[in-house]
């Protein structure tokens, strides 16, 4: 009998599954191809189903991929996604931020390992995505960025609490105010991605690790995931940004953003 999540149709998402002789490798992929795998609250919603789904499952898999279709990773959030926050009120984008942060990032309640096959570009809240795997594979010539500031908005999806944990205060904050964007050998240097490969080897490259850790003991690496991590301190954090950046959307700064990007141009912010 087929398992829930392989019998399961997504608009927003693609499974696929490989059986092995230790266990089940599950692959998730998102696909936008309509704007190079943005985030829509569709995509978030079945991204959360499926996660709840596979920790639903009797015999759980025995590590699973995150990556994109499209020749890219992720764009971040969907422009009209962003555009429907400039038209809501503060206590409206507070709520839905909370709940639109949860959708992706309960990857990190998966109880068993998490790789991020970054495939291509990942920008925003789709590098913030990455951040909440487990292990990451870059590829060498994408192009990562946490462009949140840049927006006229703080950063989201857990990124002021998650750069900082995995990369220390000093980078990750520096991360974060610049906006700057850096490839996948940066990333293997200062230690965010375990390796960092031609963007052809990306997946095949995360497929073996996934074999590696399947050989591993299950239920010692699903006892280790509930320590590696502070769900609590993360879930403070968010309801942080999700009020900061609910501020942020009612804003003359982000209805300028707004603006500049359909115009295709430079924003010109004024601090209102």
């Amino acid at each position: 009998m087929k398992s829930r999540f392989e019998t399961k149709e997504y608009e927003f998402l693609e499974i696929e599954s490989r059986d092995t002789e230790d266990g089940k490798i599950v692959s998730i992929f998102l696909n936008n191809p309509s704007s190079r795998n943005s985030m829509t609250w569709k995509m978030g919603e079945e991204f959360a189903d499926l996660i709840h789904s596979l920790r639903k499952e009797k015999v759980l898999p025995r590590a699973v991929i995150v990556s994109g279709r499209n020749d890219v990773f992720c764009a971040g959030g969907d422009l009209n996604l962003l555009r429907s926050f400039s038209e809501k009120s503060f206590s409206q984008n507070r709520r839905d931020m909370r709940k639109f942060y949860g959708f992706f990032l309960s990857v990190r309640k998966l109880p068993v390992p998490v790789i991020a096959a970054v495939n291509g570009h990942a920008i925003g809240a789709g590098l913030s995505l990455t951040f909440g795997c487990d292990l990451r594979i870059f590829a060498e010539e994408g192009k990562y960025s946490f462009n949140f500031v840049r927006l006229g908005i703080h950063p989201g999806m857990g990124s002021s609490f998650l750069s900082p944990e995995l990369l220390g205060k000093s980078l990750g904050g520096r991360l974060l105010l610049t906006g700057e964007t850096f490839d996948g050998k940066f990333a293997k240097s200062c230690g965010l991605a375990l390796d960092s490969v031609p963007k052809s080897e990306v997946y095949s490259r995360a497929m073996e690790l996934a074999l590696s850790l399947s050989k591993a003991a299950p239920l010692a690496l699903q006892e280790l995931k509930k320590n590696l991590y502070s769900w609590k301190q993360l879930d403070s954090a968010l309801k942080k940004e999700a009020e900061s950046q609910a501020r942020n959307f009612i804003s003359d700064d982000f209805k300028e953003t707004i603006k500049s990007i359909l115009e295709k141009r430079e924003p010109k912010f004024t601090g209102k």
